[in-house]
């Protein structure tokens, strides 16, 4: 169905893809892994028109093929879910979906029609997306639900999904799979991007891994296993699961109170109180919507409390500025890294002092930079935390997702915080970065601090917390130990099963 022969591709002096040769069968799933920045997506967003390739060779269904655009490729019978979202945020699910394909004149848009269509799908697919809900109203997961949407409205032939999974529940993942195995069976053909073996193993037919912008190996999936995978993404052997020593928790160090916060279709926090010690990891775990965000952005004071109290060290910070909450010494790491975490358009330095760009040694009284206190900085972060390219005056944009995210943990890690907050550490992570941002979190908590871990990622919220917190419509419904507790047994509760 695909085959590349010999693409390269460079931005500058920077070379995504180097000599990069891949064929795809048709009615096949075809899985692409490496590390951040081996050059999976480009070589994909290539094949969509998104890029263009500086050398080499493209066939579609056989035939020599120049894609200059994505209309192109969408005529060929071509889609891409991409990994960060290519939605209009003020526009509704239908509107997005038909935007490029609209049914109708110019002058009578037939979108009633249109909403008709894309509720169909919605239901057939088992996607639950309303067609008349705004995009901007939206959780993460149900964006990433639109997104499969659209692609398949055109009626691709070939769909490439960057990251398809990364927003998605266990559930949601398993329903996905279903309908991507019905598809192959129609005789679609199917390229996934992931970071994730053991989905690799579960849905792919073949494997293509990618290491510094080449094809470093091709296997049949069921010749081969998660850890051979793995070595040949990273070049060495990797720890696929977590190990930590026993949590030594101490005094509390944050209190939640019959806490109440607003969402945008109402109570989204209702009632919530729990604490955190420092030296331990508590995990918060539940579909995506039912409150997680809203709480992580009212503890750090970018929401608003409508009721309750949250307690820092003994010192009432509900009413606190997120100004004034990272000056007490709690850190937040994002769960949105594009839109909370970072300026996508500066560059790695300033984005490195974030947060601390008005306090000694990085700016004095007077307001003045100090480059070299700058400098010093971005550079202990690219250094500690393997941000890739290791240029400071390279765009966040330019950076691929894991490397933008290990910026961001670089970043509120240097300020040694007494609490983080810390959600989806790992979306769009490499097995090998995934590795390394888990050590690093049982690193701060073995160091004395507290963290407050959300994450979609059950297998990961249950390796790394020391106690979790189930929650499901804004209330805690039950608090476990993850080390004596099923994932079924969470499903439930998360679920209200």
């Amino acid at each position: 169905m695909l085959e590349v022969k010999n693409i390269r591709k460079a931005f500058g002096d920077a070379i995504a893809n180097d000599e990069v040769s891949l064929r795809v069968e048709k009615g096949t799933i075809h899985a692409i892994v490496g590390e951040n920045g081996a050059g999976k997506s480009t070589i994909m967003k290539i094949v969509y028109g998104f890029y263009r390739p500086d050398a080499g060779e493209i066939f579609f269904d056989g035939q020599p093929v120049t894609i200059r655009n994505p209309h192109e490729a969408i005529d060929l019978g071509i889609g891409m879910v991409h990994q960060h979202f290519m939605l209009v945020d003020t526009m509704t699910v239908a509107e997005n979906i038909i935007l490029g394909a609209e049914t109708g004149s110019a002058a009578n848009l037939d979108l009633a029609t249109a909403e008709r269509e894309v509720k169909k799908l919605s239901d057939e697919l088992k996607l639950d997306v309303d067609p008349k809900a705004m995009i901007e109203d939206l959780s993460v997961g149900a964006q990433q639900r639109v997104e499969l949407l659209k692609a398949l409205y055109r009626n691709a032939e070939l769909l490439i999904l960057d990251e398809p999974t990364a927003v998605l529940t266990p559930q949601e993942v398993n329903d996905l799979f279903a309908i991507l195995r019905r598809m192959r069976e129609q005789g679609k053909t199917i390229i996934i991007i992931t970071h994730k073996l053991d989905e690799v193993l579960a849905i792919s037919d073949e494997v293509t891994v990618m290491r510094d912008g080449r094809t470093v190996g091709h296997k049949v999936t069921s010749d081969t296993s998660a850890p051979e995978l793995a070595k040949m993404i990273v070049g060495r052997d990797v720890l696929l699961r977590v190990e930590k020593p026993a949590a030594r928790p101490a005094e509390t160090i944050l209190e939640a109170r019959e806490l109440i916060v607003e969402g945008k279709h109402g109570r989204a926090v209702d009632g919530m109180s729990f604490s955190v010690r420092s030296g331990e990891i508590v995990g918060i775990a539940g579909i995506e919507g039912n409150g997680q965000t809203e709480l992580i952005e009212a503890l750090s004071g970018l929401r608003m409390v409508s009721s309750g109290n949250v307690l820092f060290e003994g010192q009432d910070i509900t009413d606190l500025s997120s100004r004034r909450i990272k000056e007490l010494g709690i850190a937040h790491i994002p769960e949105d890294r594009h839109k909370r975490g970072l300026l996508l358009d500066s560059d790695l330095a300033e984005n490195s002092i974030l947060g601390v760009h008005y306090r000694p040694p990085i700016a004095s009284s007077s307001g003045l930079m100090n480059g070299e206190s700058i400098a010093q900085r971005v550079n202990e972060i690219i250094e500690q935390f393997d941000v890739r390219p290791a240029n400071p005056e390279l765009s966040a944009r330019s950076l691929s997702g894991g490397n933008q995210q290990k910026l961001i943990i670089g970043r509120e890690f240097e300020l040694n915080p007494r609490l983080l907050l810390v959600s989806q550490p790992t979306r769009g992570v490499d097995i090998g970065a995934i590795e390394f941002i888990h050590r690093k979190l049982i690193e701060l908590r073995d160091s004395g601090s507290g963290i407050l871990l959300v994450s979609a990622e059950l297998e990961e919220v249950t390796s790394l917390a020391d106690r979790l917190l189930v929650i499901r419509e804004g209330k805690i419904v039950g608090e476990v130990d993850p080390a004596n507790t099923s994932h079924e047994e969470i499903g439930l509760l998360m679920t209200g099963g």
